[in-house]
């Protein structure tokens, strides 16, 4: 498992195009190129990229590099290419390379026209619906009596004193992790929420308060609605290309799939019970 795994990685690496070829690095009058650090944090570390690391980082990719340069030297010198395996392990990684380039080949291929992107649009508007949302601020505490204390606080303002007001109690009063921001929750749609905290919010007026103590299961909120954000849905051109990529992985699966079935039914195979070789 471990040869085709390094198979796999050298394949990935062969096959990775890449732009930045600066020289990081000369050993022995061979020099590693950022395309070089490029590739080794792509197959290490996919999640990040060489130019995404900081300074220390980089060096130490850059020391790894120098340090493989200096194995594979080490590597000839003692005769490693002349061995059985070596050409084994090479012929693994050609065929590696061989089905991955026919892959890409096959992806390339299919092709999806923007009226099919629309079309999927059109049929699948329920899935790019954006729901209602609120803008909203709390205040948590422990009883119904602390809450009802701070709502005849805030009941007689209004507008921009309501808020600075709602926020000065929030960070002195509040319970809650939100109360360093000033209970401020951001934007969320009902389903964030538990319900009777969405029941009460969504039936607020922008710039208002509840007037009742709302309790949860985590204790007595007195709510500051900001603003409601009605339902949208989200623009075909911003999902565009998401769609062509969504249908051409689609039409790749399907067309993989129905030439592996072709492919079998013209071969000769036989694939031994594995029950019996134990």
């Amino acid at each position: 498992m471990k040869l085709v795994k390094s198979s796999l990685i050298v394949a990935s690496m062969l096959l990775t195009s890449l732009n930045a070829s600066s020289v990081v690095a000369t050993v022995n009058g061979k020099n590693i190129t950022q395309e070089d650090a490029s590739m080794f944090v792509q197959v290490s570390a996919p999640q990040s990229t060489f130019e995404s690391l900081n300074n220390a980082q980089k060096k130490m990719v850059v020391e790894r590099l120098v340090e493989r340069e200096l194995f594979i030297e080490a590597a000839k010198k003692e005769g490693v290419e002349k061995k059985p395996e070596f050409a084994e392990h090479l012929a693994k990684i050609k065929d590696e390379i061989l089905v991955n380039l026919w892959m890409q080949d096959q992806m390339n291929n299919t092709i999806v026209s923007n009226s099919e992107a629309k079309d999927f649009y059109d049929k699948n508007k329920e899935k790019y619906k954006v729901p209602q949302k609120a803008k909203a601020k709390h205040i948590l505490v422990k009883t119904e009596d602390e809450a009802k204390k701070i709502i005849s606080e805030l009941k007689a303002l209004k507008g921009e004193a309501l808020k600075k007001k709602f926020v000065e109690l929030a960070k002195s009063k509040s319970v809650g992790p939100s109360k360093v921001n000033g209970g401020d929750l951001g934007e969320f749609s009902a389903k964030q929420m538990v319900p009777e905290f969405s029941k009460a919010t969504f039936a607020l007026k922008d710039g208002t308060i509840t007037t009742a103590p709302v309790k949860t299961q985590f204790g007595f909120h007195v709510i500051y609605l900001e603003k409601l954000i009605p339902e949208s849905t989200i623009k075909f051109d911003d999902v565009k290309e998401n769609i062509i990529q969504q249908l051409k992985q689609q039409q790749f699966n399907t067309k993989i799939t129905e030439v592996s079935k072709e492919l079998k039914s013209k071969a000769k195979i036989t694939i031994v019970d594995l029950n019996k070789t134990k």
